[in-house]
C-alpha cells in the first residue's frame, strides 16, 4: 500500500479515526452480503424449498434450482458487488491506487 497522506494511516499502534472508520464501513458491508449470501443459500435452497417449488426456472422447481445453481450465481453477483462498492470505500478513503 502506498503512503497517499500522512494521516490516512498512522503508523504506530494507534487507530486513527480514518482507519476507524474505513474498517467499520468494510465490516458492516461484509456482514450485510455475507447475510444476504446465507437467506439465498440456506433459506432459498433449504428453508423456503417447500414454497419456491410451486414456481419453476427452465421446467425445473423454484427451490431445487436455487439449492444446484441459484445461490452460486447470486454469490458471484454479490462478490461483483463487493468488488466494486470496496473500490468507492477506497476511494473514499483515498486508498485507491
Amino acid at each position: 500500500m502506498s503512503e497517499k497522506s500522512p494521516d490516512a494511516f498512522e503508523t504506530g499502534g494507534e487507530t486513527s479515526a480514518n482507519e476507524t472508520a474505513y474498517w467499520s464501513q468494510n465490516i458492516r458491508l461484509l456482514w450485510t452480503l455475507m447475510s444476504i449470501w446465507f437467506v439465498v443459500s440456506f433459506g432459498a435452497g433449504i428453508l423456503f424449498r417447500d414454497f419456491l417449488d410451486q414456481f419453476a426456472i427452465g421446467g425445473y422447481p423454484l427451490g431445487f434450482w436455487f439449492a444446484q445453481q441459484g445461490a452460486i450465481y447470486f454469490f458471484i453477483l454479490l462478490i461483483v458487488f463487493y468488488s466494486v462498492r470496496m473500490k468507492q470505500i477506497e476511494r473514499q478513503y483515498d486508498l485507491d491506487d
